[in-house]
């Protein structure tokens, strides 16, 4: 179509608009249009405020719920409908077919408009339901009014050629409609196969989630490439941005493409996986999930640290759990002079081999490892099957030592400072010395 023709298609929709207008019938069912949709809004108010749908259908399927919502949201579309159909009968009954045919085109496009919001009912993201609803309304619309194929060849009239390749508007709608409905089909397709996956025990955690991610590329890779195919793009012909825009798009996606090249290292050599208590810099806790770009790792206090994967390939990682769970505590702590070393060490060791949590098949140790200016210092090492909450063992452990050091009488030595002063002024001598 060229501008001519574009332009004397305009000119022939004008003064067929402007015909239409200028005729009597057409203010009659105008009036008719405007008093079906107010008593419409009224007759879904008072169904909407009487009738409580969600208990309504409660032991029905939950799609038949979901349905039967939507329907009672557009009750006032169906009632529109409805009434504009009647007019429109009466019309063609009491004159000619021409003079309804304003009522003909706003009950069409209510029950489009209906039937398309039913059709999306199953759809859960609100912005994806408004998308899709408005676009096909629209393209419902344009064929209502006899206006489709107009606009289609009105798209497809404008094209830039970019070496083999001729885009145009019509192309590129047709472009990104395919691609989100091939896009949506293989998240849908992937989380099945990833609920499969999940559900095997013959495949360890790093294993399924390498399976999971493969998968999930491999079939947006293939739905991208149905889709061009589709359309009718050559994908040699896109050869032309592979120099500059390639370049580009590989700085702009570096860090990402090396995340995701991290990920699948990590994956294959299962250094860690989902479970495993990690220490990276000053972040631990257990590893919750494996993305494409990042692990999450779950501190246990409420929060999430989200740590590239790049960073576990090449920074010092401290898995708890990389060969077993089990885990060495170390206590430190020191008593004065006056204690005997060897009933402190086998007090310790007692204490520490009642810990609910200690292993009995790894007995505990005790040793002396200074004598310091203030005191001597001890040692204390056990095991716990678990590095959870090791913490909380070690603080037992250390009441427990506080409690029998009070009942032998062992006191633990603490700095004490006198100041004495000479001839009555300055200067000051601090003297510091350990006391039990």
């Amino acid at each position: 179509m060229e501008m001519n023709d574009v332009t004397n298609f305009l000119h022939t929709a004008a003064r067929s608009v402007g015909a239409e207008v200028t005729s009597p019938w057409f203010y009659l069912q105008l009036g008719f249009v405007l008093a079906a949709a107010g008593v419409a809004f009224a007759v879904g108010a008072a169904i909407r405020s009487r009738i409580d749908m969600t208990t309504l259908a409660t032991r029905w399927p939950a799609p038949v719920q979901l349905l039967m919502q939507t329907l009672a949201d557009r009750t006032a579309t169906a009632v529109f409908a409805v009434l504009m159909t009647l007019a429109r009968g009466v019309m063609l009954h009491s004159t000619w077919p021409s003079r309804s045919y304003l009522l003909s085109v706003a009950a069409n496009l209510a029950f489009a408009w209906l039937i398309i919001r039913l059709a999306t009912s199953f759809i859960r993201n609100d912005f994806t339901v408004r998308l899709v609803s408005l676009s096909a309304w629209i393209v419902a619309a344009l064929s209502i009014l006899g206006q489709l194929e107009p606009v289609i060849d009105a798209l497809d009239s404008v094209s830039v050629v970019l070496g083999g390749l001729r885009l145009t508007p019509l192309l590129l709608i047709k472009l990104g409609v395919l691609l989100i409905l091939a896009l949506w089909l293989s998240v849908i397709a992937s989380n099945f196969i990833e609920s499969r996956i999940t559900r095997s025990g013959d495949l360890t955690p790093s294993l399924q989630v390498l399976l999971v991610k493969m998968i999930r590329l491999a079939l947006m890779v293939f739905a991208v490439a149905v889709v061009m195919s589709a359309v009718g793009i050559n994908l040699s012909a896109l050869a032309i941005f592979s120099g500059a825009a390639g370049v580009g798009i590989g700085f702009g996606l570096q860090k990402i493409v090396a995340n995701f090249i991290s990920g699948i290292i990590l994956l294959a050599d299962k250094s860690v996986k989902p479970g495993d208590l990690v220490t990276i810099g000053d972040s631990s806790g257990r590893i919750s999930a494996m993305k494409t770009r990042y692990i999450s790792v779950a501190a246990g206090d409420g929060r999430e640290f989200l740590i590239p994967n790049e960073d576990l390939v090449t920074q010092k990682v401290t898995n708890w759990t990389y060969t077993d769970n089990n885990t060495l505590v170390k206590v430190n702590f020191g008593t004065n002079y006056e204690a005997d070393p060897r009933l402190v060490c086998k007090l310790a060791i007692e204490i520490a081999a009642a810990a609910p949590r200690a292993l009995k098949g790894k007995p505990p140790n005790c040793i002396l490892t200074e004598f310091a200016e203030a005191g001597m210092k001890f040692s204390l090492t056990f095991w716990i099957a678990d590095p959870d909450g090791m913490d909380n063992v070690k603080s037992e452990v250390m009441l427990a030592l506080w409690e029998a050091f009070k009942r032998e009488s062992i006191q633990v030595p603490y700095p004490v400072r006198e100041i004495r002063v000479r001839g009555g002024a300055l200067p000051v001598e601090t003297v510091i010395e350990a006391s039990g």
